[in-house]
């Protein structure tokens, strides 16, 4: 009635406890949903400092050809008008001829629609005929207080003519050696500057201004109403930015509302170059690749968990039949088949279950038909005693009855004989078969010994695979190690490829400066800068392999350490086997002593039994002599009985022996 209920509350256990796939899902999965969530978001932070770098590059780039136009623009307008002044300092030219040279130089450079004037410190103007500049108050112009100031010609800041044209003059002191100071001067149409700054934009949506940072006038902007405008003065919190970037001289690129800004210098000048990209449209790409890489993520996180769960189930298969065969086994069902699919550590372990439950099943059988041969002979000793009993009990009658007559005694003393004869044989009979019941226990001794034997074996096989997958973690960790030092050699290249990047662009902007002779070194500067970003790329790409492959690294090690403790737990199930195992060979040695002492009470009976026989023989030889022994005759009937008893109380003892031994085998189905 107890044992029905021990083997609910064992399987209600078994089914609250855990088992190693669970667990290793349940550690496995979480990683690989926070290393894809880690990875997708580390992509794409990645992926927008990446873009933000590129487009501010580009930026620089746009900004780096505008400000070499332009200033390859000035310098070509620059050379004209020193020439201009360095020739007509060498004619030394006045009067007709100076008007001469003048009108020649009038229309000869396109941006310079007045050409070359001239002002004397009289106030008086000298210019082409064709010229429509307003001379006014010519010593208080802007050009003329300039040229007083400098001896070569060069740029001063952007005025508005009398015309109301926005307009930037080259002026300087006129030597012609004469005493007068004269002032040399040719005025520059901004129209065409803005043309250079508007079409250089290479950037889409990206857009340039050119501001003057002596006064902070605005040269040049997308917005024609902005040109002549003050900087400072501006509502745009963009413009508003740049004027106080420009007003504390930090022209670094970076961020100004929302604005990816970038700054150029023009050389000889006090000019500043802008250029400027909404960083929303440079994030666009970034966002559409982050809903790119959700998706992926997504897809990822489920494709893993589906093979990580076909992983875990086919590698612990093979561990999950073995430990429900163990389970049957410790509940005493050898009538398992153990079934082997593998050829690694747990197909070696099947095998030796496998074996183990076929040397039980044979054991087990041997000891139960050795039990059942061992009850049926208590039973046969059991009948002889009785009827061992029954004949001392008739002999004992007979004795009493010997003195009445002597012809009766003379027939119970053949009784007595065919009695002993017949005792004899039976008891003859009984020792050989206690005899074969002594060697089938002795055997029986020998399967349980080597059962005990093969489970050491068995614990002594889980110890060697514990050490093997110790072995496993320390490859693997030597493995992560060597990943380590791929990342040192990624970064390093990594930091080379910046640096060649950087060479490049530099050598990029030297080019551009050299003009057309710099061409062909600039495609090789550019060549050499794709090379680099190739690399730079190429280089992360490796970086995030590794990381992956240190992720299932780590992963692989948390398996084999959970395999470890698994195997741990069943070498713990295999001692407790053992253990068993030496309990039953205990009792089968018990009851072997148990049977040994039955066949030495046999052997007593067959002595009583020779004596009893000799002593018919001789009252059967004289009767003469009966009379006087049949004293000594009762009383050797007595002893019978006695010796009856005991064979009877031996029986006994060796029927609950094997009733012990049938109960302990009743325990295991085979």
């Amino acid at each position: 009635m107890t044992k029905q209920p021990d083997m609910k509350q064992k399987e209600s256990r078994r089914r609250g406890q855990r088992t190693i796939r669970g667990k290793v899902l349940m550690f496995t999965m979480p990683v690989v949903i926070v290393t894809i969530i880690v990875l997708v978001v580390l992509s794409a932070e990645l992926s927008k400092a990446r873009l933000q770098e590129k487009a501010v590059a580009q930026l620089e780039s746009s900004i780096t050809n505008q400000g070499d136009n332009i200033e390859s623009w000035m310098n070509n307008n620059m050379q004209f008008f020193a020439t201009a002044k360095k020739t007509i300092e060498a004619a030394g030219a006045d009067g007709s001829e100076l008007q001469a040279m003048l009108d020649n130089y009038y229309g000869f450079n396109k941006y310079s629609p007045n050409g070359v004037y001239i002002a004397d410190s009289n106030g008086k103007v000298f210019k082409a005929s064709q010229a429509t500049l307003a001379a006014g108050d010519v010593k208080s112009s802007h050009w003329y207080q300039e040229g007083l100031t400098r001896v070569n010609m060069d740029y001063g800041s952007v005025y508005m003519n009398a015309a109301g044209e926005y307009v930037v003059s080259a002026s300087g002191i006129l030597n012609d050696g004469s005493d007068d100071i004269k002032v040399i001067s040719a005025d520059v149409d901004l129209n065409q500057i803005s043309i250079i700054v508007n079409s250089g934009v290479k950037m889409d949506g990206a857009s340039s201004i050119l501001v003057d940072t002596a006064d902070g006038t605005i040269l040049s902007s997308p917005d024609s109403s902005m040109v002549g405008a003050n900087i400072e003065k501006q509502d745009s919190s963009l413009l508003k930015g740049i004027a106080k970037e420009i007003s504390d001289r930090k022209y670094i690129n970076g961020a100004i509302a929302g604005n990816m800004v970038s700054y150029r210098s023009i050389s000889g000048t006090a000019w500043v170059l802008i250029s400027y990209a909404p960083e929303s449209l440079i994030l666009a790409d970034v966002n559409s690749l982050g809903r790119i890489l959700l998706v992926v993520g997504a897809v990822a996180v489920i494709l893993l968990i589906v093979l990580i769960s076909v992983m875990v189930t086919r590698i612990f298969r093979p561990l999950n039949e073995i430990t429900k065969d163990i389970i049957a086994m410790s509940s005493g069902d050898f009538t398992i088949e153990v079934r082997n699919k593998s050829n690694d550590e747990i197909g070696v372990m099947s095998n030796k279950v496998a074996e183990f439950v076929e040397s039980m099943r044979g054991m087990l059988s041997s000891i139960n038909r050795e039990s059942d041969k061992l009850k049926d002979q208590s039973d046969n000793s059991n009948h002889v005693s009785r009827s061992m009993y029954s004949a001392s009990q008739s002999q004992s009658e007979a004795m009493e009855g010997l003195n009445n007559t002597v012809d009766q005694l003379a027939i119970a003393v053949n009784e007595i004989a065919e009695n002993a004869t017949t005792l004899a044989q039976v008891v003859s009979d009984t020792r050989d078969n206690s005899d074969r019941a002594d060697a089938s226990m002795r055997e029986t001794v020998e399967i349980t010994q080597k059962g005990r034997d093969d489970m050491q074996k068995l614990g002594s096989a889980m110890d060697q695979i514990k050490s093997a997958n110790a072995q496993l973690v320390a490859s693997i960790n030597q493995v992560g190690e060597a990943s380590e030092e791929i990342t040192k050699i990624v970064g390093m290249i990594s930091e080379i490829a910046d640096e060649t990047n950087l060479l490049s662009l530099n050598a990029s902007i030297e080019a551009a400066r050299a003009g057309e002779a710099g061409r062909g070194f600039a495609v090789v500067a550019s060549e050499i800068g794709n090379l680099a970003n190739n690399s730079a790329q190429s280089a992360s790409d490796i970086n995030q392999l590794i990381q992956q492959v240190r992720g299932l690294i780590d992963n692989v090690v948390g398996q084999a350490e959970a395999s470890a403790k698994s195997i741990d737990a069943n070498s713990e199930l295999i001692h407790t086997a053992v253990v068993n195992f030496d309990t039953i060979y205990e009792n089968i040695k018990k009851s072997n002593e148990e049977l040994s002492s039955v066949v030495q009470n046999i052997q007593k009976v067959e002595d009583v039994a020779t004596n009893v026989a000799a002593i018919s023989e001789e009252q059967a030889a004289s009767t003469d002599e009966i009379l006087q022994t049949s004293k000594d005759m009762v009383e050797h009937a007595n002893d019978i009985t006695r010796s009856s008893q005991d064979v009877a109380d031996n029986s006994h003892e060796l029927a609950d022996t094997s009733q012990s031994l049938a109960s302990y085998v009743s325990r295991f189905r085979i």
